[in-house]
């Protein structure tokens, strides 16, 4: 098992560097520059050029982004001059991390909950909602969603603010607008894998034996049903990170989204480099979480040398 962490360890630096190092080059081939705009200056632009580094030959500007990125510092914005893109990191991460958080509750517990009950239901009129709900959900866009949350409970009914994230009521109609897809997805595999799960013959023998349905269903069902939904975590994890762009500009939420988009619309190469490193590394560690828990969590399978 330790040799196994360690090369998954391997493995995601590896990935990361190769990420950090086609969006260095990836970036200096977008057209214009940071300091493009026609209002400044020809002087002004090469002084610029020259404090930002810039003007040096690309390998050097790329040696220098390596060793500074081995020492988490992801250099200075030139958006907002005098800013580190790690302070505007530090500053915007904590709204995103909390609203993706709060969106993987709720898609994974009501996607889990919703794909066992329509299982369990199969054939009848609850089987039949949750069926349908997941289907929306799948085909409803996340903004999309968030607007029809915002119209109907926020402006129409008034129940939930439509905007802002400063409360825990403004953090309720965002994580569900965000969430809602990963739950249609979540509650859709689990119900698949439980329909599967109740052919296989030790559902047959246990229930032969006199087992409870509940320990059955708790114990047997769910617990091997439950498999193909870990082994998506790693993805379903970056699809809600992706996802906070767009529903952070639809509910006015200071996250990162809003500075990774002006970033590429600005030509921001160190923040595009910071915000496309830290959310690649943030994502590579979770595909390595799920990697080693689903060798954990089902018992059949065993790590070897």
């Amino acid at each position: 098992m330790r040799r196994y962490i360690l090369k998954r360890i391997g493995i995601s630096l590896l990935t990361v560097f190769v990420l950090a190092t086609v969006v260095f080059f990836l970036a200096r081939l977008m057209p214009g520059g940071p300091f493009s705009d026609p209002k400044i200056s020809a002087t002004a632009r090469e002084n610029l050029s020259r404090y930002y580094g810039f003007d040096k030959p690309l390998l050097q500007q790329y040696l220098t982004y390596l060793n500074n990125l081995l020492h988490g510092n992801f250099g200075y914005s030139t958006k907002y001059p005098g800013q580190t893109v790690n302070a505007l990191l530090a500053s915007s991460f904590p709204y995103s991390a909390d609203l993706g958080l709060r969106a993987l509750c709720f898609a994974v517990s009501f996607g889990l909950v919703f794909g066992v009950m329509s299982a369990l239901n199969r054939g009848n009129g609850i089987d039949l909602f949750f069926v349908i709900l997941a289907v929306v959900g799948t085909s409803v866009p996340d903004f999309i969603m968030g607007a029809i949350l915002q119209h109907f409970f926020g402006y129409k009914w008034g129940l939930l603010p439509i905007a802002q994230y400063k409360s825990f009521a403004h953090t309720i109609l965002p994580s569900i607008g965000l969430g809602f897809y990963t739950m249609a997805s979540v509650s859709r595999i689990m119900r698949a894998s439980m329909l599967e799960v109740v052919q296989q013959d030790y559902i047959k023998t246990a229930r032969a034996k006199g087992v409870s349905n509940f320990r059955i269903t708790w114990k047997h069902q769910i617990r091997n049903a439950i498999m193909p939904v870990i082994t998506i975590l790693g993805p379903i994890v970056a699809a809600v990170l992706t996802g906070t762009f767009v529903i952070e500009s639809v509910f006015a939420i200071p996250g990162m989204g809003k500075y990774y988009v002006e970033s590429v619309q600005n030509n921001d190469y160190s923040m595009i480099l910071g915000m496309t490193v830290f959310y690649g590394a943030f994502l590579v560690l979770c595909n390595m979480i799920v990697d080693i828990l689903y060798g954990l969590v089902d018992p059949r399978i065993r790590i070897s040398k």
